[in-house]
């Protein structure tokens, strides 16, 4: 379902990725492991279309995204891959449910619908209280869970995710792992994880561990 092959990446001199290759089949839970400058977050937003690589290819779903001009993908990306990032990003002048419709509001999908479906998810990430609720009214492990829905609101084939409970306390972040897989095994989502948490990364059905721009290791 997503394939990068041969990638590299430099920033002036110094080389971050050097000739990576990744495969993620449709529902894998994958984690991408390994030190810091390791290039694990470069790697994921170099699949996720936020960073173009110097050379190489990237596929999701059969579509070469290094072929798309820039407003076919941005709405490529909005359309097939959600995000989830270590702190939040949920812009605080809106709600819970509003932060979650974003995506499907940048679509220019039918309000109502939209609204439905996202009051659904906040429901299935046991939130749908908060609904109504600012982030700055939220703790950091409801924020998390709103960040989750709103990667979701599109349905993505691919979610993305970088550090994502980096910033939450263990019992938080245990819960979230859990949530993970069972979004997984629910909608039959696909994650590729950066993380440092070595229990995020055994719960995985892949592990990743790169080093000094390589991937070295896949247990």
């Amino acid at each position: 379902m997503l394939q990068a092959k041969n990638i590299h990446k430099s920033y002036g001199k110094l080389k971050i990725l050097k000739g990576v290759d990744l495969a993620i089949q449709q529902k894998e839970i994958v984690t991408i492991v390994g030190a810091s400058g390791a290039g694990k977050s470069t790697l994921l937003h170099i699949v996720g279309t936020l960073d173009k690589a110097d050379s190489g290819t990237v596929s999701i779903n059969g579509i070469q995204v290094n072929h798309l001009s820039a407003k076919k993908l941005s709405a490529f990306r909005n359309e097939y891959i959600g995000f989830i990032f270590q702190f939040h990003h949920l812009l605080p002048e809106f709600t819970a449910l509003e932060n979650v419709c974003i995506p499907a509001f940048i679509a220019k999908k039918n309000r109502r619908e939209v609204e439905k479906r996202g009051l659904q998810l906040l429901a299935t990430l046991g939130i749908e209280q908060r609904a109504n609720h600012k982030p700055t009214e939220l703790s950091g492990g409801e924020q998390q869970r709103v960040a989750v829905a709103r990667a979701l609101m599109n349905n993505p084939l691919l979610i993305l995710a970088d550090e994502p409970s980096g910033n939450l306390d263990s019992a938080n972040a245990e819960s979230l792992h859990k949530l993970f897989i069972d979004l997984r095994d629910e909608f039959e989502q696909t994650f590729v994880i950066v993380t440092h948490n070595e229990d995020l990364a055994e719960m995985a059905d892949r592990k990743v561990m790169m080093k000094d721009g390589l991937i070295v290791e896949q247990l």
